[in-house]
């Protein structure tokens, strides 16, 4: 009886309550590791973003926005439609995410001769981005492609928990490496890109291909069908949910430079609060997944923008002590938890197989060059107003953003 009660559903496309977590494919934990030792590696460099920019080589926040646009979102965009379409094509998924993981691991090492020249360290952060542009959608496709259609947002949320878990650790060791050694960003540099040829280790070697998926009507991967995924019933919305949020959301570093403004917080601790955020993440990760699975994607994704627009709000209250600057922290990393896996599992429910890594490429793209916006917006109006300008602006979008993102995904619902 139970074993026809598992096997229906199945066929109706749910992944039993009892199978979720141990069903997770071996290819899903493999990319995990992955992720791990470059989260490890790119977050030791991200951490310090702020630090070494603004306090550091002294770049003004205008000039620190656009280098966290570029890291954050726009150089991932250059080159991840056109990878993923070629991922499609040949279905090279994994050769092509595995020369994006070289591509970042090779670029760490160049922060080290760039020094003060904010053109050179802004071409090498573009090269750094673009490995994670092409990489990003084909691994994901791999994760889905690998996964039962009824647990998507758990297999995701494994993969982006192991991730965290990498997020925990480069941070945390970028802050010892800094409190052992004050100033010796080079250390952190040459620390960060030895780990990243460790990932690249993992994947080339351990991970398996996906196998062949079948194409239907005959429709290869192209830029035009691509950009036709658009119009795809169900993944169109959630693309333009996707952009419409993040050219909202603010990005760490700013984050971090706001609630150090806020409680005087010393410069130093800005890589232990990224630390601090991807232990939450961390924690909060695989909750999360499994909670969407059972509860709804799109209501843990927009709850998870919900607390961004709270953190906005707790900002603009001066004189913030320590147990609310970290509480703050913590509260960011359950953001990431709620919506970044869960995004990714939500997408991956409306495309077909065949066209899985063009279509998140697509997805990714958007929101790439939406966190460009984000990060210039937000330091165009610091620098043109005051510390509190950018907080109302992006708190009042956030709250419009979250209210129009609700009611496209209910009318994607009812179609």
């Amino acid at each position: 009886m139970y074993q026809l009660d598992w096997a229906a559903q199945l066929r109706a496309g749910k992944a039993p309550a009892f199978t979720r977590f141990g069903a997770v494919s071996p290819t899903v934990w493999r990319l995990g590791c992955t992720s791990f030792f470059t989260d490890i590696s790119s977050e030791m460099v991200s951490s310090i973003l702020p630090i070494y920019f603004v306090v550091h080589l002294h770049f003004s926040p205008l000039q620190f926005g656009i280098l966290d646009g570029i890291y954050q979102g726009a150089a991932v965009a250059l080159l991840s439609l056109l990878s993923g379409i070629y991922a499609d094509r040949r279905g090279l998924q994994k050769e092509v995410a595995t020369a994006g993981y070289a591509l970042s691991a090779l670029a760490k090492a160049g922060l080290l001769v760039a020094g003060n020249v904010w053109p050179v360290v802004a071409g090498v952060l573009t090269v750094d981005r673009v490995g994670k542009g092409i990489r990003t959608a084909p691994r994901d496709a791999m994760i889905s492609l690998s996964s039962h259609r009824g647990a998507l947002a758990t297999a995701f949320s494994v993969h982006r928990g192991m991730d965290a878990g990498g997020a925990v650790v480069g941070p945390l060791l970028a802050f010892l490496l800094l409190r052992a050694l004050p100033g010796s960003f080079d250390l952190v540099l040459v620390t960060s890109a030895c780990i990243a040829l460790a990932g690249l280790g993992v994947i080339g070697l351990l991970v398996d291909r996906p196998q062949g998926v079948a194409r239907q009507n005959n429709q290869s991967p192209s830029l035009r069908l691509s950009s036709d995924l658009r119009r795809q019933a169900g993944f169109g919305p959630i693309v333009l949910v996707g952009g419409i949020l993040c050219a909202v959301t603010a990005s760490d570093g700013f984050i971090y430079l706001m609630i150090g403004k806020n409680t005087n917080s010393s410069a130093s601790l800005i890589p232990f609060f990224a630390f601090l955020t991807a232990l939450s993440y961390l924690l909060f990760s695989v909750p999360a997944g499994w909670l969407a699975d059972r509860w709804g994607r799109s209501k843990v994704f927009l709850a998870g923008y919900t607390i961004v627009a709270l953190i906005y709000a707790v900002l603009l209250c001066p004189g913030l002590g320590n147990i609310a600057q970290y509480a703050l922290v913590a509260l960011f990393g359950l953001y990431y938890a709620a919506t970044d896996g869960v995004l990714a599992a939500m997408a991956s429910a409306t495309l077909a197989a065949e066209l899985r890594t063009s279509g998140l490429a697509l997805m990714n793209t958007v929101n790439s060059l939406s966190r460009l916006v984000s990060s210039v917006l937000f330091g165009l109006l610091w620098v043109s107003g005051t510390r509190q300008t950018p907080l109302w602006f992006f708190l009042f979008g956030s709250v419009a953003a979250i209210l129009i993102s609700g009611i496209i995904l209910i009318n994607r619902s009812r179609a």
